[in-house]
């Protein structure tokens, strides 16, 4: 989903690499049956284990993956022990393990994301887990509570059980859907935000996004539903885009439209019946990306959040567009501006009443029916060869979700 990155990548700092893939500890478990687990504290005893999805370097994630019993210490006075009950595979996810061979220097660039774990490391970035032991010292927790990770950019989810952190962690509410629960950190707060965040969009207004057949893109179209905002939906052309277009309108899209139609006729239709868009969300890039653009109203903005083509965001400074010379960014006044979740979530880690409102919000979207999963194939975590494959496949508007 993300653009490779051509240059060096940084570690993730000091708290970064507290990831879940650092903080997720804890419990030799050997289950008299799936519901009961056996824990031993005494000392001297030998490790405790959890199953884990680990790499121990970049490459093919169906081949560098492996299912592994992967050590765990025991629980500190502020972290909490949890049963991890499901956690999706993110194109991000893939692109952290994934290697990435420049054609013009031949030099391969470990992982194609920002941020990337100190190897070997347990993958996933996201997830839903239940409490099933606390801390002397914890107090924002009980057992039995889920909790999702506080920061969607560290690995280390696609694991059996866990010790993490008090502060690493948050609650949400255990009478929602699993599935909902378990995708809801990254691709709903990133639709909530950009929808948020980029434009005083009111209710009759319009958003048009690309990639809308995404999880983000999914979100995108429920919680403007829900705000009384339309939606224009581009998805690439395929087979079965009858079939896509009817379900996407099923959650709440206006209007669903090939990628092709966007120099065509059928998208001046499209917008005498509806407002010229104030936003455009942009996952995919290249050409995509330009044409979303050219379809702003004048001070609208374009928020890029992925980048599937794998191909650069070009902005014109100017078109011909029905025999006029105009300009994007000059007579315009377009915003083309960048957004990625972890980032947000880093930047108002002070203040846990904006991310606590944001879920909260969520949250009561999915309890009321607005706000649903995206279309999953659930996989149990022996089956992930079968689910790294499928979450790689082009067209594939299913996401794998691993059960524990």
């Amino acid at each position: 989903m993300w653009r490779p990155i051509y240059t060096v990548f940084l570690r993730s700092h000091t708290s970064c690499r507290r990831s879940f893939a650092a903080a997720l500890l804890n419990v030799s478990r050997h289950r008299a049956n799936a519901n009961v687990f056996h824990f031993s504290h005494s000392a001297g005893l030998s490790a405790r284990t959890c199953k884990a999805l680990q790499f121990r370097k970049h490459g093919d994630p169906c081949k560098v993956i492996q299912l592994e019993d992967v050590d765990l210490p025991p629980i500190g006075a502020n972290d909490v022990l949890v049963k991890m009950l499901a956690a999706p595979i993110n194109p991000s996810d893939i692109n952290m393990i994934q290697d990435y061979e420049d054609p013009l220097s031949n030099t391969v660039f470990a992982g194609t994301y920002a941020i990337l774990p100190d190897l070997p490391a347990v993958a996933g970035n996201e997830g839903v887990a239940q409490v099933v032991e606390v801390g002397s010292q914890v107090k924002s927790f009980k057992i039995g509570d889920w909790v999702i990770p506080r920061d969607a950019g560290l690995a280390g989810t696609w694991r059996t059980e866990a010790v993490l952190a008090e502060s690493d962690v948050i609650s949400v509410p255990n009478d929602i859907p699993l599935l909902s629960a378990a995708t809801l950190g990254v691709n709903p707060c990133t639709a909530f935000r950009m929808l948020s965040d980029f434009g005083d969009l009111k209710p009759g207004d319009s958003v048009i996004q690309n990639a809308a057949n995404s999880g983000v893109g999914q979100a995108v179209i429920q919680i403007s539903a829900a705000r009384g905002i339309q939606t224009i939906n581009i998805v690439r052309d395929r087979p079965q885009f009858t079939q896509l277009s009817d379900s996407l309108k099923a959650i709440g899209a206006t209007y669903v439209i090939r990628e092709e139609a966007l120099r065509q006729p059928e998208i001046k239709e499209l917008l005498k019946n509806c407002p010229k868009p104030k936003l455009a969300l942009n996952g995919v890039g290249g050409k995509s990306a330009t044409e979303i653009l050219r379809h702003l109203q004048v001070g609208g903005s374009m928020v890029t959040y992925g980048g599937m083509a794998k191909q650069p965001v070009t902005v014109p400074v100017t078109y011909v567009f029905l025999n006029f010379l105009q300009s994007a960014l000059i007579f315009k006044d377009l915003k083309v501006r960048g957004f990625w979740v972890t980032q947000w979530k880093r930047d108002h880690s002070h203040d846990e009443r904006i991310f606590r409102s944001m879920l909260d919000e969520l949250c009561s979207l999915i309890q009321q029916g607005k706000l649903t999963a995206p279309t999953c194939a659930e996989v149990g975590l022996q089956d992930y060869n079968k689910a790294l494959d499928s979450a790689m496949q082009p067209f594939i508007s299913t996401k794998q979700v691993l059960i524990m």
